[in-house]
């Protein structure tokens, strides 16, 4: 061997060292320097059935990571290519691509939330998801009548009304009206037995005591009194007397606002306990904790008749006379105030 083959041989040895030692360092860069400072955030749907490439040339193209071969590299020595959770994620260019394989990973995907307040119907909650841009509220009434989803989820009635539990949910961006749904009865499936846990009686079945609770839930204004437009009802209940409540009357037609109309009062349904005695045929919203307690634990009183103040609390009282003064003054002052 020369020293002019030996000298060849040794510049390609050096030459392929050095590039080994600058992929290596390609590498670690790629791996521990993020590409930016956090200016460039991108939402990156990863669907189900999608290959880690088509992930990849994604981050690239939402700038959140430098290289796309990278990363398939990084996913694939790691192990992880089988691990990588479908949904939507977000990302910004202030992360590692290390710890962006982590959260498809660990399946961390970008969530909805949304809130349904205490008393809702689902004809509201509809509209608010609508508003939302979630879902179009006829799909979500629709889910929402499906017998063999509710069934599924234990509610053996018409619909879902009453059994969507008012919390805040996080629903997934591939979620849709059933994952909603799911949750929204499963937290119910789950509160309701605590209530009961907290003690009360109550001859009424399940379906009633949410019934009743939906109803008060309405009514209220103040949590505290509650126990006391519950007693009202139990007492009108046991003689016999209809629960004559506003909000019954306009179930169904249009929310309930505070006041109703005497074509409402007199407008034929099965839900106007203006019309009908006893409990409607089913809740006319999506009581809270403190309703359903309130509906199996009410107040010990005489009350048969309440009318709204202007504080938002309510003059009860025990007979017919007393309540129509009660109604004269506090009208009054309500028409007086809008004047």
């Amino acid at each position: 061997m020369n020293f002019r083959t030996l000298s060849l041989k040794t510049i390609y040895v050096n030459s392929f060292r050095v590039f080994l030692i600058s992929c290596l360092l390609w590498y670690l860069f790629c791996l521990y320097i993020p590409p930016g400072h956090g200016s460039v955030s991108s939402d990156i749907p990863f669907p189900p059935g999608s290959g880690i490439r088509k992930l990849a040339a994604d981050l690239k193209a939402g700038g959140v990571i430098r290289s796309s071969l990278h990363f398939v590299l990084l996913t694939r020595l790691r192990g992880n290519a089988h691990q990588l959770k479908a949904g939507e994620y977000r990302f910004s260019d202030d992360m590692t691509p290390d710890l962006i394989l982590k959260k498809i990973v660990s399946g961390e995907v970008v969530y909805r939330k949304f809130t349904l307040p205490e008393g809702y119907s689902m004809f509201q909650a509809a509209e608010l998801l609508e508003q939302k841009g979630y879902f179009k509220r006829d799909t979500f009434l629709k889910k929402c009548r499906d017998k063999s989803l509710l069934q599924r989820l234990g509610v053996m009635e018409a619909s879902a009304e009453g059994y969507l539990y008012p919390a805040t949910y996080n629903l997934s961006r591939e979620g849709g009206e059933e994952q909603l749904l799911e949750q929204m009865i499963g937290q119910f499936n789950k509160e309701f037995p605590s209530v009961l846990d907290d003690g009360g009686s109550s001859r009424f079945s399940r379906h009633d005591i949410v019934t009743l609770a939906s109803v008060i839930e309405k009514e209220a204004i103040s949590a505290d009194e509650k126990p006391l437009i519950s007693s009202v009802f139990h007492n009108r209940l046991r003689i016999g007397m209809p629960l004559q409540s506003d909000p019954t009357a306009v179930y169904g037609i249009r929310a309930f606002t505070g006041r109703v109309s005497k074509a409402d009062i007199k407008r034929r349904s099965p839900y106007n306990t203006y019309l009908n005695k006893g409990l409607p045929p089913g809740p006319i919203g999506n009581p809270g904790r403190d309703a359903i307690q309130a509906a199996m634990n009410p107040a010990k009183t005489d009350f048969l008749y309440f009318v709204a103040r202007q504080d938002g609390t309510h003059q009860f009282s025990q007979n017919l006379t007393d309540h129509n003064r009660a109604v004269v003054r506090y009208l009054k002052k309500r028409h007086k105030s809008a004047m």
